[in-house]
């Protein structure tokens, strides 16, 4: 009996990192489309916390569906999002650089985000 429960459960886990695969791309594209309404000089609220929490939760549940490295990843952007979000004035040029950092990670995650993350050193 245990070897069927575990059995069970597996194949239920095998579905829903399947299910997550299938909707990361709308995902990320609810992430680029706020993303491309940001406003750097203006920054709206309501966007800077759609991001927030999207990042959250690809942060929270990518590595229990089998997506370890994008999970660490949102979780990095998402943290330096935290810190400017503290702040009560941020210049353009600081959500540039995020958003700059933002589009790299939905680009990675785009193609193929089991693979390791670029670095700096790596794209060189």
């Amino acid at each position: 009996m245990n070897g069927a429960v575990d059995a069970e459960f597996f194949e239920r886990l095998a579905e829903f990192n399947d299910k997550f695969a299938v909707a990361l791309p709308q995902t990320l594209g609810r992430v680029s489309a706020a993303r491309n309404a940001f406003d750097t000089k203006q920054p709206q609220t309501e966007l800077i916390r759609e991001l927030h929490a999207v990042l959250h939760t690809l942060a929270g549940s990518a590595a229990t569906f089998g997506f370890r490295i994008l999970g660490q990843q949102a979780r990095n952007i998402e943290q330096r999002l935290r810190v400017l979000m503290t702040f009560d004035a941020v210049a353009p040029g600081e959500w540039d650089a995020w958003l700059a950092e933002l589009d790299g990670f939905v680009a990675w995650a785009l193609h193929d985000p089991k693979l390791a993350y670029p670095t700096e050193e790596s794209v060189k």
